[in-house]
């Protein structure tokens, strides 16, 4: 095929421009989603020292959320506009800087003058002028271009000259160069990559569905990048290629539509992984594509059933059926003879419109972890004290583990305490728990913990060698036994009763009780009740006494009183005029208020309060006071002087 002629090669140009978008998303299990989508904006973050990185890295960020569809961040946004604009004001830029800030600008919408942009332009065409390399000339129109997008006028003064240097800069006499300085024929390296290429292309691996992939050597797990990405990287060096090489590159065009296969692929995936067999759960399936839009429509067949130690457990194709309204794929699980566990289900993909296998990719067959639920029952479940000798039981009880027991048991150091019992999942079988735990607590707050292996249908207890364990404490045994695991939904925590257990009397040097932690909200939990009594009150006088001494503080009033009507109290000297008369009547009130405050002390108010309240009538006093006895004074003074 004639490159750049050819319908191949647009082919192989439109896989580039997917390939940059989807690359990223080779290893995501599910569609493109907001939670991807939030990760992907925190991927632009400054480093340490506050930079963004250079200018492409910014734009290939920004370019790739504006494809993501990530909702622009403005402090992000205002940090990538603020980066652009340094690099269009700035006189020491390059071409390929201003070429990358022109084009943030345009993905953003950042807001530059269009002076500005006149500059940029006038630098970029001083370049094309002067410059002998094809990188600079080709950032240089790019740029150029981008600003011509954004509606600014543009022109090449002398596009003849341009035209010619990027012939003479790429090919001359039938040779094709990099740069002036290098005059040497590239004609027979051009012809190894052409070979090269070919070769390349015939270790293209397929699927079953004839999607072609190219996948690189799993060497380094940290280093391997997936086919998505290698076959990404492939279509850019091929393309590159072919856009500056002459002559035909011999690809098979079955090779390419397959490769074009790869990069529109459709996910299967499961909205929920854990199903439960009591609530009879479906198997739901959705089928999207790598960005979460729907998928065309097509037909998803549940093929295969593995356990967990892949032991195959059905094979019979189950087609599913299809919900439009929430477009989701479903099938009951009950038919499938699943029981609770850890089980690998395969799917296979088919589109039922034939034009659609040259558009999606379905890849080969899905598979899909799931982990299944259900009530599990617990039969011949039965505690009791066997002599440690011979085995003999001496007493068993029968236990429900599902409800609380208040069994009663009693031993000594030379018996063993049994427990059996039997679980089994809802399809019958044996089902040995992850975690069964038996727990006695001392009435010291003493605890004991015993794991019980989960594949013994009998645990056993011998006192005899855990004497030393036990402190030698002697006494009452609460008894509690705790089931559980992933699958099973009735795990439970259970008090079986209480064992009253018998053992030897500790020898001196026998170890000592652990101390119990201290509980550190304790303190702030209810006191013990105070109890007090208070002393007998002393006796008092008799009620005459205190009428007779009550009156007695009352003789001084009344003595006042008696001394104002033999005086001759009177009004005649209160002043006339208005002013005057207004202090004097306010220097009769304070003293009243004082006398009234003196009543308050006696039936309410303590001293310092009444102090307090008699500094300020004491100040108030003293200046209408001095105001009324001035006026008298004055007037007092006048009389004498007619």
């Amino acid at each position: 095929m004639a490159a750049g002629r050819l319908p191949a090669s647009v082919t192989l140009l439109l896989l580039l421009l997917a390939a940059t978008a989807v690359a990223p998303l080779a290893s995501a299990v599910r569609p493109v989603s907001d939670a991807h989508r939030s990760a992907a904006a925190e991927l632009f973050a400054a480093s340490p020292d506050g930079s963004f990185g250079d200018v492409e890295r910014i734009y290939e960020a920004v370019r790739t959320f504006q494809i993501l569809g990530v909702e622009k961040d403005k402090s992000l946004t205002g940090e990538a506009c603020k980066v652009a604009a340094e690099k269009l004001a700035s006189s020491s830029s390059t071409a390929k800087d201003l070429f990358h800030a022109v084009r943030i600008s345009g993905v953003l919408g950042c807001g530059v003058d269009s002076g500005v942009y006149d500059d940029v332009a006038t630098k970029l065409k001083a370049v094309i002028k002067d410059t002998n390399s094809l990188l600079e000339l080709y950032y240089s129109l790019g740029g150029l271009l981008s600003i011509k997008e954004k509606g600014h006028n543009v022109v090449l003064p002398d596009a003849d000259s341009t035209f010619h240097a990027i012939k003479a800069l790429s090919q001359s006499d039938g040779r094709w160069r990099y740069d002036t300085n290098s005059a040497e024929s590239s004609t027979f390296a051009a012809a190894v990559v052409k070979n090269d290429i070919v070769k390349l292309f015939d270790t293209i691996k397929s699927y079953d569905d004839g999607t072609f992939y190219f996948d690189e050597k799993h060497v380094d797990a940290t280093e391997y990048k997936g086919p998505i990405t290698t076959s990404a990287s492939v279509v850019r060096g091929v393309t590159s290629f072919a856009a500056v090489a002459s002559g035909k590159l011999n690809i098979p065009g079955e090779k390419i539509l397959g490769l074009a296969k790869a990069f529109v692929p459709l996910i299967l995936s499961l909205p929920s992984k854990v199903f439960s067999l009591t609530s009879k759960d479906q198997l739901k399936v959705e089928v999207t594509t790598v960005f979460g839009s729907a998928a065309p429509p097509l037909r998803v067949n549940l093929v295969q059933v593995l356990g967990s130690d892949s032991k195959v457990i059905t094979t019979e194709a189950k087609e599913l059926q299809f919900d439009l309204d929430s477009n989701v794929h479903y099938l009951d699980i009950a038919p499938l003879k699943i029981d609770v566990g850890k089980y690998s289900l395969v799917f296979e993909i088919s589109l039922q419109e034939p034009e659609h296998e040259t558009i999606y990719a379905i890849g080969g067959r899905n598979t899909e972890t799931i982990f299944v639920t259900g009530l599990i029952k617990v039969d011949k479940a039965e505690i009791g004290i066997s002599d440690n000798d011979a085995g003999s039981v001496e007493s068993v009880q029968k236990i429900d583990p599902q409800k609380d027991a208040s069994v009663s048991l009693s031993a000594n150091h030379l018996q063993k305490l049994r427990l059996s019992f039997q679980l089994s999942t809802p399809l019958g079988k044996t089902f040995k728990p992850h975690q069964v735990f038996l727990k006695l607590k001392h009435e010291s707050k003493v605890e004991h913990l015993f794991v019980v292996p989960g594949s013994a249908r009998q645990f056993k207890i011998d006192f005899l060698g855990l004497v030393e364990k036990f402190y030698y404490l002697s006494g009452r045994y609460d008894l509690e036994l705790a089931v559980g695991d992933a699958a099973m939904e009735n795990s439970f925590l259970r008090a079986l009763g209480h064992l009253e257990l018998d053992l030897p009397e500790a020898p001196e040097k026998a170890p000592k009780p652990p101390a119990q932690a201290v509980d550190p909200f304790s303190k702030f939990g209810p006191k013990k009740e105070i109890s007090h009594i208070f002393r007998a009150p002393e006796k008092r006088p008799p009620k005459e006494l205190s009428f007779a001494f009550t009156g007695l503080t009352l003789l001084p009033f009344v003595g006042f009183l008696i001394g104002l009507m033999r005086l001759g109290v009177n009004l005649k000297n209160f002043p006339p005029l208005s002013a005057p008369a207004v202090f004097a009547s306010l220097f009769h009130e304070g003293i009243g208020a004082v006398l009234l405050l003196y009543v308050l002390f006696w039936v309410k108010l303590d001293l310092f309060t009444t102090l307090k309240y008699l500094s300020f009538l004491g100040v108030f006093l003293v200046f209408v006071g001095h105001r009324a006895l001035s006026y008298l004074s004055s007037m007092s003074a006048k009389q004498k002087t007619a």
